[in-house]
């Protein structure tokens, strides 16, 4: 989605002029025909203004005005002031009202292109500069989260209202989609953001360390205990614990984590009491947790501790118009750390990353823009700098097969399936909703073929976890890569144990 600008001028013929550069240019535009307009446009809830191009002389409302009602409401955007009497004293008063540039009447298109570009690209950086600063401090909020989505706005929505209590929140979503994002979020927007925010990874832990790791152990408890660890719990005390990936702890971790959450306090490993803790619960799975507490892999009294709040994040490919803000929020932030001077994505890129499904959602997508930044030879990324994507498939989701009763979704206290004398044979899978064996003459398809399909639903149905890929088709993870890359199927995951990690 291109920038939008706002253009203010009382003269109707110089609004048409302007508009219809900026226009030329791949802006969005709107216009003001006064002051009082500009300002509402700007402070409205659902203001979507990046830029403005504001006449300084203007009946009732003028210029200054403007900029003064601009700072007074906390409006930050960067302001092209523009008058037909040029001169120093003109330029000090309106930077010091707070623009950002300065134009004289008539301007030329290659004048205020280079103004617009210049404008965006400053605001952009100091943006993302404070984003770091907020998010390092502990202060990020939901206005640092980029989205225009409808739905995406929604579940932001919803989570700034449990930000507002202490209710434990389950943010769910596909790996790579933000899940931390939000709990940062989360935190950041509620009364603890002067405390510790504390992130651990349950699925990157390793099972005998899981205790450990979360609860704390004293010295000499174990093999290796030279010192006393406080546990994750106990450095969130205070604050918030964020367990990204819980769907993957142990059973036995599984047990203690339910009677912390429940008790307020953890027993360390070798402990001869336990120790009071206060934390804020925020968890995150890429697991359907309803279907593992039916499998009995997760515990369903665990499961109703956590998921008090639940919050489902859309994956990337089905909110397609946040790609292009998502892009240039990357792309600032990597060229100005590999000290590149790279001013915008090319049109036909830009055609390829909003046409790309991206199956690892915005962590995918922010590893394209980086590899692209750094390829890049220009001051504009074309669609060369994205070979990678051009040779994944043009979405990675299989024809839907019949589940087997373990996978197929049930509810928590299903009845007993009904035993029967005879085998009742499997109903005619509909057309386009089974794997089929043959071919449209009626042969047996290859075998390479059946396997490779195979293998593309299996990722998809299990949200790209490659360990759980190759735990349910019996094979090892490495023959798993192997066969990937001899089908040239990508998945955009890292193949180490940080693939579940949560994309920022």
């Amino acid at each position: 989605m291109a920038e939008t600008i706002l253009i203010v001028d009382d003269d109707p013929v110089q609004r048409r002029l302007l508009e219809a550069m900026a226009t030329r240019f791949g802006y969005a535009v709107i216009t003001a025909e006064g002051g009082d307009a500009a300002v509402a446009a700007v402070t409205a809830p659902d203001a979507r203004i990046d830029c403005m191009v504001l006449d300084l002389v203007m009946p009732d409302l003028d210029g200054y005005g403007v900029l003064e009602r601009m700072r007074d409401a906390g409006v930050s955007i960067p302001v092209i002031v523009q008058t037909a009497h040029g001169g120093i004293d003109k330029v000090v008063s309106a930077m010091r009202a707070g623009a950002s540039d300065f134009v004289v009447k008539p301007v030329g298109a290659e004048r205020l292109q280079v103004s617009l570009r210049n404008a965006l690209s400053t605001s952009a950086l100091e943006t993302e500069f404070q984003r770091l600063k907020r998010s390092r401090a502990g202060t990020l909020s939901f206005k640092d989260i980029v989205t225009r989505n409808a739905r995406m706005q929604q579940v932001l929505r919803t989570a700034e209202k449990a930000s507002a209590s202490l209710i434990p929140v389950l943010v769910e979503g596909e790996s790579g989609v933000g899940k931390e994002l939000i709990a940062r979020a989360i935190h950041g927007s509620g009364e603890r953001r002067a405390k510790p925010f504390v992130a651990v990874n349950c699925g990157a832990i390793p099972e005998n360390l899981v205790e450990s790791t979360l609860f704390g152990h004293e010295k000499g408890s174990f093999t290796g205990a030279t010192e006393k660890h406080l546990g994750k719990f106990a450095e969130a005390s205070g604050g918030t614990l964020f367990l990204d990936e819980v769907g993957e702890l142990p059973p036995a971790a599984q047990v203690k984590l339910l009677r912390a959450i429940q008790e307020g306090q953890v027993d360390p490993v070798g402990g001869k009491k336990p120790v009071k803790v206060d934390v804020r619960i925020i968890s995150a799975t890429n697991r359907n947790l309803i279907a593992d507490v039916t499998n009995g892999r997760f515990r369903e009294d665990l499961y109703y501790r956590l998921a008090v709040f639940p919050i489902t994040v859309p994956p990337l490919r089905e909110r397609t118009e946040d790609i292009a803000e998502l892009v240039r929020h990357f792309l600032v932030r990597f060229a100005a750390e590999e000290g590149k001077r790279i001013r915008a994505v090319a049109a036909d890129a830009l055609g390829v990353l909003n046409a790309h499904p991206w199956p690892g959602n915005v962590r995918q997508l922010e590893n394209a823009i980086f590899r692209a930044v750094v390829l890049a030879d220009g001051d504009e990324i074309g669609a060369a700098e994205f070979p990678q994507l051009g040779h994944q498939p043009a979405r990675m989701v299989a024809p839907a097969i019949v589940p087997t009763p373990e996978e197929a979704p049930q509810p928590l206290r299903a009845a007993a399936p009904m035993i029967l004398d005879e085998p009742t044979p499997p109903a005619p899978p509909a057309s386009g909703d089974a794997l089929s064996l043959t071919d449209a003459a009626g042969h047996v398809r290859p075998l390479e073929e059946i396997e490779t399909e195979t293998i593309r639903f299996a990722i998809a149905h299990y949200r790209g976890q490659m360990s759980e890929v190759a735990r349910r088709l019996r094979i090892g993870r490495s023959t798993l890569y192997r066969k990937l890359d001899e089908i040239g199927l990508s998945t955009g995951e890292p193949r180490d144990a940080s693939e579940n990690v949560a994309s920022e």
